[in-house]
């Protein structure tokens, strides 16, 4: 009887250190690039905007340039390539451009990550507006989660990998709960400065008609 083949590959171990180094590169960018007497709020979410964007445009961008036109991530080569098919081991459809989640990855790349820079620039800038488009960047992110998960759950999740460690908890678990907390997170946050705002508008113009 021949040994099982290895759970956790060279490429696993990249895969990994990639995204690690990802979170760095936005650690540095938040000490180099905010004003020093930032709060820790603006730094956390500087650190997760900029670890998105990255992620968005590069990781799943190459997704989304394996899987247009005819391509599929299983039939494509290069070090992208074998991140997304080291991940298709435990969610089948990232190997074989499933419609539903290119579409996602779609609007995920080309919308969600340009609004990640976007409010880096206005975090940097400190303005106000941001909150608004954190609100809807954050939204975003979660229907997308939801609509990545969701109808493969009613499916019986057909396509999912669950049956060791670093597929279930590791890859399907960490790897996208992170995109649901962390923005419920920034909305909370953002609602707060939000309501505050209009409330001590709402005072100052009712101060001003008495």
């Amino acid at each position: 009887m021949s040994p099982s083949p290895p759970i956790f590959t060279a490429t696993s171990a990249y895969s990994l250190g990639f995204v690690t180094a990802v979170g760095i590169v936005a650690y540095i960018a938040a000490k180099k690039l905010l004003p020093k007497d930032a709060p820790w709020q603006d730094r956390v979410t500087f650190i997760w905007l900029a670890f998105d964007g990255i992620i968005h445009y590069t990781l799943e961008g190459s997704f989304v340039y394996y899987s247009m036109f005819g391509r599929q991530v299983i039939t494509s080569s290069g070090p992208m390539a074998q991140m997304w098919k080291e991940y298709a081991l435990a969610d089948s459809r990232w190997g074989t451009a499933d419609p539903t989640i290119v579409s996602l990855e779609l609007l995920t790349v080309f919308g969600v990550g340009t609004m990640c820079f976007y409010v880096l620039k206005q975090l940097v800038q400190r303005d106000p507006a941001r909150h608004y488009w954190i609100v809807v960047l954050s939204t975003s992110e979660i229907y997308g989660g939801w609509m990545t998960f969701c109808p493969e759950w009613l499916t019986g999740s057909p396509s999912l990998d669950t049956s060791n460690f670093l597929f279930l908890w590791v890859y399907l678990v960490f790897m996208n709960i992170i995109w649901v907390f962390v923005p419920l997170w920034l909305m909370y946050d953002s609602y707060g400065h939000i309501a505050k705002s209009l409330r001590l508008y709402q005072a100052s113009a009712s101060a001003k008609k008495n």
